[in-house]
């Protein structure tokens, strides 16, 4: 991935759905209320990204049924994928302009 697919990658390139793929990445599920408190969004935002997420293949959201139904979010493998080539493509992009002699951010 170079800067170019970085700059069209709309879904990953928003603040809000990386931070919740980066969080999701080390588990195996989340629920939508725990999203909430550690993203500090409204119902209504995270739920707007979470549907950008699900339809581009990297998260499923469910319904769990314990005491009462909880929404519970889970990355895919394709979701898993997708945020590692881009956190890659990210991390070589900024070691790219740290070596050019550009001063430090």
């Amino acid at each position: 991935m170079n800067l170019r697919e970085l700059a069209k990658n709309h879904v990953l390139g928003n603040p809000t759905r990386l931070a919740v793929m980066i969080y999701l990445l080390p588990r195996d599920r989340v629920l939508f209320k725990e999203l909430l408190s550690v993203l500090d969004l409204t119902p209504g935002n995270l739920d707007s990204h979470l549907r950008t997420l699900e339809k581009a293949g990297y998260v499923k959201v469910y319904k769990v049924f314990a005491d009462r139904p909880r929404t519970a979010v889970r990355i895919t493998d394709e979701g898993a994928r997708k945020t590692m080539e881009y956190l890659k493509a990210l991390r070589k992009a900024l070691s790219d302009v740290a070596g050019s002699g550009l001063p430090p951010l």
